[in-house]
């Protein structure tokens, strides 16, 4: 199996980060999951942002109830770069504008008053929260500016007739030893492993490691690499968390059981 087709199946696999009830007026857009396979030629120096976005537009273009209009918008303001919409499309002859989001969030029960301001990034540098806001006052609002409405009218759409959805995708990490914690806004699928201190990932000696690449987040583990002793493990990590920089690490047990989880530089 190629590397892309590992990310694609990683990906297709990640639950939406919510369902039915919106999070501060955010609905998704779900999409029906696919397994042709991705072969895509994608440089593999781009960022892992712009690979999800390949990934979703093969999927998208798997659907016959969907028609891609636009993808990557690009909005100018005279010659400034104000923000770019991700997608404009048909479904059932309606248009959408779909923002497409995926995340690394950890949960940190000290940060904030609600659930959703809990959820950080691995190096505490973003947020669920930040995102959210993000997405509600600067993207969305985008498709209404006036530099926006002379694009849609060259593609014959009416910003009147568009719905307005994200795709947001997360793979959610709790701490160690956190146990049957009701979530009540996020999908709980989403949950694919936890986080741990370099203490506590000290107490998983008898383990093997293996600190993945950034795009290699997206996949799911593979069995097939070159795993670590502690011993190896440990000067490979250090590193890393003295730069504060929480990897994440793939582990793999006595029994051959395998999970995710990051490792914490905080």
């Amino acid at each position: 199996m190629t590397k892309q087709q590992r990310y694609f199946i990683g990906f297709v696999n990640t639950p939406l980060l919510w369902l039915d009830n919106p999070i501060n007026g955010l609905q998704q857009f779900s999409i029906a999951k696919t397994q042709i396979p991705f072969q895509e030629k994608i440089d593999k120096n781009i960022r892992l942002g712009k690979w999800v976005e390949r990934l979703v537009s093969h999927q998208l273009q798997q659907d016959d109830s969907i028609k891609i209009i636009e993808e990557n918008i690009i909005i100018y303001q005279e010659k400034r770069t104000i923000g770019e919409l991700d997608c404009l499309l048909l479904k059932h002859n309606t248009p959408y504008h779909v923002e497409i989001v995926y995340k690394f969030y950890l949960y940190d029960p000290t940060v904030g008053t609600s659930e959703i301001d809990c959820w950080i990034g691995p190096n505490r540098k973003d947020s669920l929260t930040e995102k959210i806001d993000k997405l509600t006052t600067k993207q969305l609002p985008l498709l209404y500016k006036n530099e926006t409405q002379s694009v849609l009218k060259q593609i014959g759409l009416n910003v009147n007739h568009i719905l307005q959805r994200v795709h947001f995708k997360a793979q959610l990490f709790i701490p160690y030893h956190l146990n049957n914690h009701n979530f009540k806004l996020i999908n709980p699928n989403c949950i694919v492993g936890y986080y741990y201190t370099f203490e506590e990932i000290k107490t998983l000696q008898n383990c093997k490691f293996f600190i993945p690449e950034k795009l290699n987040w997206l996949s799911e583990v593979d069995v097939q690499i070159n795993w670590l002793t502690f011993s190896e493990f440990k000067p490979q990590l250090k590193l890393l968390l003295e730069q504060k920089r929480s990897p994440m690490v793939w582990i793999k047990d006595s029994k051959g059981h395998t999970q995710k989880c990051f490792v914490v530089w905080w």
